[in-house]
Formats: C-alpha cells, structure tokens, sequence
C-alpha cells in the first residue's frame, strides 16, 4: 500500500508538514498528541530562501535594494524552487517511471522492480503535494500572491521538452525521457542539500526539503537498477543516444535558470534588473547551481561507459 514519506514523529515541523498530506493521517500514524498547524510553525524573521542561492545576490543593484524588496525577491526563490521541484516530478521523473513501469524497453524486468518503480510514482505526487503546500504556506503568511503561473517552466523542462521533439522516433523518445528521469533522480538530493542544511531558512521549508529527501535516496537507488538493466538490453546506437541524454541532462540540470528570476525581477520593477542579469551572467567566476554528479559517474562506471559520455568529471 502507498505509505506517507518516513518522517521523526518527535519532530513537531516534520509532522505537521506529513499530517498536511492526507485527510486520514490520525488513522495512518500513532501520535500521542496533536500536532500544530503548519501556520504555527511559520517563522516570521527566518527567511524563505537563502540568499547564497541567489546568483545575484552579490551584485551591487542588489545589495542597494531595501529589505522589504529582497524579503519579497527570497519569497520568489522558494516559490520557483517549489514550483521547479513539483514540474521536474510531473514532467521528467513521472513520465520516465512510467516507461519503466511498463516496461517500455522489454527489459522483462519483474514484479518486484515494477512495484518499486510504481511505489516510486506514487512517492512523487506525495513530493508534489508537499512543496505545492510548502508554497501556499509561504503566500499566505507572508501576504503575497506570488502565483506559480506567473513563473516559465524552467530550462530544464524546456530542454527535455526539445529532446522531446527532436527525437527521429517514439523510441529515441523514450531513451531520452530515461535519461533525463535518471539524472533527476540520481542527482536531486544535491538539489536538494542546498536548502536541507540552512540553519536560516524557515522551519517548514527546510523540513518540507528533508522529508523529500529521504525518499530520493532511495529512488536513486531505484533509477541506478533500471538504468543498468535497460542499457544492458540496449543495441549500440540506441546505448550512445541514452549517454548523449545522460550528458545532456546532467548540462541541464547544473545550469542557472535566468529566465525564471527575469521573470521574478520584471514582476518585482526591480530598476536595473536588466544589468544586474547580464553582470551576473558573464561572471565566469559564477559556480554552477549543481555539481555533485558522483552518483551518475558512479553509475557510468557500472556501465563501463565513463569515459565514453564526454564529460570532463571533476
């Protein structure tokens, strides 16, 4: 049966962010009181988003702005954090277990795997559900609308998009939407990691993120297993099509996405904003957002592929 994320019931923020998952929770859990209310455990004078994940939060346009202005922009950064988590489920990771689960690539994997990765896809709508009630926590105590829809999908979900459609067949299709679920997979807890481990991030987010990403860890393992089993099953040339999206996928998933925060700047008339993201762009000291990929070069040299895919590994 579908179970709720592992969570520390000692733990009120952990807690209250499950129970806020379904309307049965009293009767899916032993607790020995009743937990608060997420709005509770809002705490007004942590932030939303941390500022080091703000690729221009050095820049001197954006030291100048008032607080109340850089409050309103960390708020934004949660929202499109939410709201980049919540598509990369429904729009690469789903669609990509879904092959599997039907075993797309007749790997004749059995019962055990397809109820794992099935297990998995109802994981992630629990995933989806809590970051879409972590952003609606953050609207309503703060006063703002921020409305998700005012934000593009992010370059990750265009990229993958055009692999989409570029694809010869339904076939390459399919080994491309793969290879973008296993990056996510493997790769997100670094993702992740970034708001998990900020002492000054607001309570509910950072527990929001940690619930979350317990469940990867072990999804990670699950996309590691099938991605092997499929690549074994695989001809040559259909072997260098899902390297090319491994290489592809991890490109895009390390990138910045400006698109969202011009879309964030343009919303908040933020003066200068123009400068500030052409600055902020051409700053070759700029590290990218992602970097920790040990866990898909771990799985390249399962394959014996590591030095095939053409990636410089650090």
């Amino acid at each position: 049966m579908p179970s709720l994320p592992e969570y520390d019931t000692d733990d009120i923020v952990e807690s209250a962010v499950v129970s806020r998952l379904a309307a049965n929770w009293g009767q899916r859990a032993t607790v020995k009181k009743v937990e608060p209310d997420l709005d509770d455990l809002f705490d007004h004078d942590k932030h939303d988003y941390p500022e080091a994940l703000i690729p221009f939060a050095k820049h001197e346009i954006y030291r100048g702005l008032a607080e109340a202005s850089k409050e309103r922009i960390r708020a934004w950064g949660w929202i499109a954090f939410n709201k980049n988590v919540m598509d990369v489920e429904q729009h690469i990771v789903n669609p990509g277990f879904s092959l599997l689960a039907r075993d797309a690539f007749d790997t004749k994997m059995g019962d055990v795997l397809a109820v794992a990765v099935t297990q998995a896809m109802v994981d992630e709508q629990y995933h989806t559900l809590m970051h879409l009630n972590a952003s609606s926590l953050t609207r309503r105590q703060r006063g703002w609308s921020m409305p998700e829809r005012a934000l593009p999908f992010s370059a990750v979900i265009r990229r993958q998009q055009r692999s989409q459609l570029e694809a010869q067949s339904s076939s390459d299709a399919a080994l491309s939407a793969l290879a973008y679920t296993t990056v996510a997979e493997i790769s997100i807890t670094s993702y992740l990691d970034l708001i998990e481990d900020n002492e000054l991030i607001q309570p509910v987010n950072r527990a929001t993120v940690k619930l979350h990403n317990r469940d990867e860890y072990c999804h990670a393992s699950i996309a590691d297993e099938m991605a092997v089993i499929v690549f074994d099953a695989l001809a040559p040339a259909e072997r260098t099509l899902f390297l090319t999206g491994l290489a592809e996928g991890m490109d895009a998933f390390s990138s910045t996405d400006f698109s969202t925060w011009e879309a964030i700047l343009r919303h908040e008339n933020v003066v200068g904003w123009e400068r500030m993201l052409t600055d902020t762009r051409n700053d070759s000291s700029r590290q990218k957002l992602v970097q920790d990929y040990s866990g898909i070069r771990s799985l390249c040299r399962k394959l014996d592929v590591e030095d095939e895919i053409g990636i410089d590994w650090p």
